[in-house]
């Protein structure tokens, strides 16, 4: 075993130099805290209906409001027209064939899903006091260029600035070009673009795809920031997202930047979230938080049940997402963990589950008072200890480096026995302790032995006893 030399205590000059920290962009006013919200692809896919919609964002209001979340975001394909399963509302493709794009090629709510547009939703989250976030993918529509459309306010064309290269296009989503930012017009189509969402009252906007293309993330950046519209920018996807400078300059032009692949309710996407949280540490600030992707908690994958046999044998259409429709799979352990981690990593809480069938345990978890006060705490946790597959991680309070919170994992497939001791806690430099349990709801001492199950958590409370 060994005692990491990274010190966690920090200064309250230090912490609060942090928080003044502003980006390259104009987040300044945005995102001081980890956003908190919910996303429908866990859940929907990219196949969610509009009654789908409006029935979550009723139970947003009710369940996850009054708790501090506040984004209501409809993730991919809501401009998409589908070909669905003969008398149902289920989709019989994954990619849809046909995309709606306006005279601009700027995307259009889809008739097959959306047939009252997106209007009736987005009001209903501004009068809900909620804000409304959309999915988009990186750069323009290859049905603009096939259609040659005009970009908004310009003599280009999109076959002006599309680029076409094989090597610089997403490989999982055929729906778009890139853009080419040397051209004239490339510019002018965010922001084109970026107006057209501002126009339908969108407060965020999830674009991937991006994240492995700097100039393009700039290039939304400023065309946000031209519209005058506060809109927060998270950035798509992360599992390979590069640490240079130049590349961390432009994502700091955002707010969130996912740094892992999709996470699902599966022990690996716990395991690439440790690893993230290591590579990533010391990044976020207010108005840049490192995002480990959604909660799959709840019913997931609705829109995608379980092929009969009869379509096993027809080779049934395997649709986006991970698996079939399904209870979340983790096992309590795992969820406490999960949030656990989350909290203390100061990463943004995107709720992934449907909500009006939400179970009570997972609702409790992802609306704990503890933990939402050390996730909206918004300061890193640092692993202070490690070893025989235990690991501890320590996330000061801003306000007083004397109080903070702490999760010591079992990273292991054992169940582990442990004495709480200042050098296991990583609290060396405290006086006296005192120690709360979150999940048990108890209080603990020094010297205590505590029992903690393969991949589960202690989540603890501290502050130097007066």
């Amino acid at each position: 075993m060994k005692l990491l030399s990274k010190k966690f205590i920090l200064t309250a000059g230090a912490l609060l130099l942090a928080s003044c920290q502003s980006s390259t962009s104009s987040n300044e006013q945005i995102a001081q805290t980890p956003p908190m919200g919910w996303n429908s692809f866990d859940s929907y896919g990219v196949y969610i209906p509009q009654e789908a919609a409006i029935a979550n964002l009723e139970e947003f209001a009710v369940k996850l409001k009054p708790h501090g979340y506040e984004y209501f975001v409809i993730d991919n394909g809501w401009f998409g027209e589908y070909k669905l399963k003969p008398g149902t509302n289920l989709p019989n493709e994954k990619h849809a064939h046909d995309i709606a794009i306006n005279e601009y090629g700027h995307f259009m709510p889809s008739e097959t899903y959306f047939k009252d547009g997106l209007k009736p939703i987005i009001d209903r989250s501004h009068e809900l006091g909620i804000k409304f976030g959309i999915h988009l993918m990186r750069g323009i529509p290859r049905k603009a260029y096939d259609l040659n459309l005009p970009i908004k306010g310009t003599n280009y064309t999109a076959r002006d600035i599309a680029n076409t290269d094989p090597k610089e296009n997403c490989t999982w989503c055929k729906y778009n070009y890139a853009v080419d930012m040397t051209k004239p017009g490339a510019q002018e189509w965010y922001d084109g673009l970026m107006q057209h969402m501002a126009d339908m009252g969108v407060d965020m906007i999830k674009y991937d795809d991006i994240v492995p293309h700097p100039d393009e993330v700039a290039a939304v950046a400023k065309a946000i920031k031209k519209t005058g519209r506060p809109m927060m920018l998270s950035l798509s996807p992360g599992n390979n997202a590069p640490q240079n400078e130049e590349a961390v300059k432009s994502f700091k032009m955002g707010n969130m930047l996912r740094v892992t692949a999709d996470i699902w309710d599966e022990q690996k996407g716990l395991d690439q979230c440790f690893e993230a949280w290591r590579k990533w540490s010391g990044y976020s600030t207010p108005g840049f938080w490192i995002d480990m992707d959604m909660i799959p908690f709840g019913q997931l994958q609705l829109m995608s049940p379980a092929p009969a046999v009869k379509e096993k044998k027809q080779k049934a259409v395997r649709l986006a997402g991970h698996g079939y429709k399904r209870w979340s799979q983790f096992s309590t352990e795992q969820m406490y963990t999960f949030m656990t981690m989350r909290a203390l990593s100061a990463s943004p809480l995107m709720m992934g589950g449907d909500l009006p069938t939400l179970d009570d345990f997972s609702l409790e978890l992802i609306t704990n008072k503890d933990m939402l006060a050390c996730n909206q705490n918004g300061v890193q946790g640092t692993l202070e200890f490690e070893g025989s597959e235990m690991e501890t991680w320590v996330t000061p309070n801003k306000m007083d480096s004397s109080k903070g919170w702490l999760g010591v994992f079992n990273r292991g497939t054992k169940t582990r026995k442990i004495k709480l001791s200042k050098h296991y806690l990583g609290l060396d430099s405290l006086e006296g302790l005192s120690l709360r349990d979150i999940w048990g709801d108890k209080m603990l001492q020094e010297g205590d032995w505590v029992t903690i199950p393969a991949n589960g958590c202690l989540f603890v409370a501290y502050g130097a006893k007066k």
